[in-house]
């Protein structure tokens, strides 16, 4: 059964609750770990992204903080760790720490292991030290060093292969990449294996590291392409070389200003990195051992545009609202949702998309709350589904929404009220939904919900 059919039939499933949460994320001095800290830099919409000619979250984790929390891994192997696997690491531990198990006395050994990865910055280093290594100049240890770091780090499944071996694992373990999508996917498979009874415990990590030299080289590239771009679409528009020019997307906006979701001024994406671990399981597991619950994954659904362009999205939100339909079934009713996570990272395409599909949604009078914090952290690519998973149960906990980050100005005209500013707004709710996205339409939706709701 995939995931839209689960959300369908969650009625015949059992609950699925969310039981710990931990981070390795950007942070004012220190990296964001535990819940208190995410609470403290996204409840004020407070910013962790420093420019260096572009604006970036860097984690900026330091050994001795990594060897701290995670003493002991054999160097053999951890002196071969990338920042991601340092990362993922990390995240695990402090949601481990957070949801009180210990992987040290084998509370994670039948727990599915699930990692969500879209870059792969980390990985070229590895593929390429041993791709350009002369077998005769490097022997012994080095050439055993080099087979154990790229064994590590040549595939996106690098992440789950630590993280199962930390936990001594024997249940399921894999990677997804669907971009931005990825960690909300396997939120979605660790929902399912739950509610079904395979696994009573999961482990869900999504975890992205970019290249910041890369992106600096790409700000600079952009600016002499936009004009050419511009000019070239106008010229397909006029031969009607495609049935649509409004099709073809629009260049990846500037990355030199702050990063401004739902405000008029929004002309940029920053980029970070970083982690995001949550813990899930099913209510009698949480229960037997008294878990503390911060809230429910109640069901999840997967769309896509279905556009032949490989980088577009369609602005209508008709598969966002096909995608949220899903999710709520015959069982819940728009109308219980007063608030979503939006997954929205500055571009202007976002906007839209959303603003159509909550148009559609609610209808005409009705104005849902919606932000987003991905100014807070910068846009780190896998880990937003569990990131927005955690922020939206800390919301529904505290009967609070953090505002949008950085949202002075809202765009006139919205069909949902931003958040602006920099104090959390009172909701009492019971009900959420969870927006996240990848490049090419892929629109991805989980409905959360209070420990005790229906």
């Amino acid at each position: 059964m995939n995931t839209q059919e689960a959300g369908r039939h969650a009625g015949n499933a059992r609950d699925v609750m969310v039981t710990g949460m931990g981070f390795c994320l950007p942070g004012i001095h220190e990296p964001v770990r535990t819940a208190a800290e995410l609470w403290d830099i996204a409840s004020r919409g407070a910013t962790c992204l420093a420019r260096d000619e572009v604006y970036f979250g860097s984690v900026n984790l330091t050994p001795a903080m990594f060897e701290e929390r995670l003493p002991d891994i054999p160097e053999f192997f951890s002196r071969h760790y990338t920042a991601a696997h340092r990362f993922g690491l990390m995240a695990m531990a402090e949601a481990c720490a957070d949801g009180q198990l210990n992987y040290r006395a084998g509370d994670l050994q039948e727990a599915a292991i699930l990692v969500g990865r879209g870059s792969v910055d980390t990985n070229i280093d590895s593929y390429l030290s041993v791709l350009g290594a002369d077998p005769d100049a490097v022997g012994g240890l080095a050439a055993m060093d080099l087979f154990v770091s790229a064994e590590q780090a040549m595939t996106p499944s690098d992440v789950a292969l630590v993280q199962s071996a930390l936990a001594r694992s024997t249940g399921p373990c894999f990677t997804v990449s669907c971009g931005c999508a990825s960690s909300a996917v396997q939120i979605g498979n660790a929902r399912r294996m739950i509610a079904h009874g395979e696994v009573d415990l999961a482990i869900v990590t999504g975890v992205d590291v970019f290249n910041l030299r890369l992106l600096q080289n790409i700000q600079r590239l952009l600016r002499d392409t936009q004009a050419a771009y511009d000019t070239v679409r106008a010229d397909v528009a006029r031969a009607d070389v495609v049935p649509d020019a409004e099709g073809m997307p629009d260049l990846v906006p500037s990355f030199e200003s702050l990063m401004r979701p739902y405000d008029r001024r929004a002309s940029s994406i920053n980029h970070g990195e970083g982690a995001a671990t949550v813990i899930l399981e099913s209510r009698e597991h949480a229960e037997r051992r008294g878990a503390y619950t911060y809230g429910q994954v109640l069901a999840t659904a997967l769309t896509r545009d279905g556009l032949g362009n490989p980088l577009a999205a369609d602005e209508s939100g008709a598969e966002l609202v096909t995608a949220v339909r899903r999710c709520l079934g015959d069982r819940w009713r728009i109308e219980q949702i007063p608030y979503i996570h939006g997954g929205s990272d500055g571009n202007v395409v976002v906007t839209a998309f959303e603003s159509n599909a909550v148009r559609e949604l609610y209808g005409e009078g009705v104005e849902p709350l919606m932000s987003s914090q991905e100014g807070c952290f910068g846009h780190n690519g896998a880990p937003a589904g569990c990131l927005g998973v955690a922020l939206t149960t800390l919301m529904l906990e505290r009967g609070e929404v953090c505002p949008t980050a950085n949202c002075e100005q809202p765009v006139e005209g919205l069909p949902f009220d931003p958040v602006p500013g920099v104090h959390p707004r009172r909701l009492d709710f019971d009900y959420a939904l969870n927006f996240n996205y990848q490049v090419g339409g892929a629109k991805h939706v989980v409905l959360l919900g209070r420990p005790d709701a229906a």
